[in-house]
């Protein structure tokens, strides 16, 4: 058995959810496909594919092999790429690791273009507002939003400042009453992003004030929901609010305060060498986005913060 053949097919027939479509995409006979991870399993000792007449899935073996065997054949790719010079001419999987909101509302409309001028890249777009470990999960770049990269053996780049507001509906403001100070804002309803460093303290034009409220969410497009609805105060990034602000649907609290400064960041893995679609993908999402950034642009200074 050629196991670095039935490795590339095992992780052919994962990506497109079947035997048959993964034959059609290799050139293969369905049997063999079949065959060639059946000897892969064989050859392991363990079930990475559960079969039955209608579907298939990936056991949790399978799928932990899946991960392993992903890093190991793009790591492989990458170095048959710079040695043969096929570099200049980028193919294979590009898996991006993408915050939920920004990713869904400003980097999914940006694929399409990617792609087009790419045509020999695949890309793999996993939407989640956790920190990844790029290495184990086969990530070849994510996009971070913070203040700063704590983890110092990551290679990143900032892409763009990510501006922050301090909003409510004016419905809100009207039955509680709008703060003229940070820590009036103690005496409101706070809406909280939990996967924030710190969901609570809020630090804003350099003071520190604990917030609270009765509404907290790990996703800010509900929280957004929950601002239109009228349920309280939140900081909230212009790329996500922009729209709201300017039709009026939402105004800025404490306008003159400006709330700790975040950034966009690209990261890549530790300690490999940067392929040929990462940082075409890079160089692509640097112009996308811009400066000032595209969801930024043409505002008036009320409005952007700036």
């Amino acid at each position: 058995m050629d196991k670095l053949q039935a490795m590339r097919i095992f992780r052919r027939v994962a990506e497109l959810g079947g035997f048959a479509a993964a034959a059609r995409d290799l050139g293969l006979v369905p049997a063999s496909v079949s065959k060639h991870v059946a000897q892969l399993e064989r050859t392991l000792g363990v079930k990475l594919i559960r079969r039955t007449t209608r579907r298939m899935s990936l056991t949790d073996v399978g799928s932990a092999y899946l991960e392993r065997v992903s890093h190991l054949l793009d790591e492989l790719e990458e170095a048959e790429s710079a040695i043969t010079g096929l570099h200049t001419e980028p193919r294979g999987m590009l898996r991006v690791s993408l915050p939920m909101s920004f990713g869904l509302l400003h980097i999914a409309p940006a694929l399409p273009g990617f792609l087009e001028l790419y045509p020999d890249i695949q890309v793999d777009m996993r939407f989640n507002d956790r920190v990844v470990d790029l290495v184990e999960e086969g990530v070849g770049v994510t996009l971070r939003i913070s203040t700063q990269l704590e983890d110092s053996t990551l290679v990143a780049r900032r892409l763009a400042p990510v501006r922050r507001v301090l909003c409510a509906a004016p419905s809100y403001l009207q039955q509680a009453g709008e703060p003229r100070a940070v820590g009036e804002l103690q005496q409101h309803d706070c809406l909280i992003y939990t996967l924030s460093s710190s969901p609570q303290r809020w630090l804003l034009g350099g003071e520190e004030v604990t917030v609270n409220g009765r509404l907290q969410a790990d996703n800010s497009l509900a929280l957004r929901e929950a601002l239109l609805a009228g349920q309280g105060i939140a900081q909230m990034p212009t790329f996500l609010v922009g729209e709201e602000l300017r039709a009026g649907r939402l105004v800025r609290v404490l306008p003159d305060v400006e709330p700790e400064k975040h950034y966009l960041f690209v990261v890549y893995p530790p300690g490999r060498q940067l392929s040929a679609k990462v940082r075409l993908f890079v160089e692509y999402l640097q112009a996308w986005v811009g400066d000032p950034p595209r969801w930024d642009r043409g505002w008036d200074a009320a409005v952007a913060g700036t």
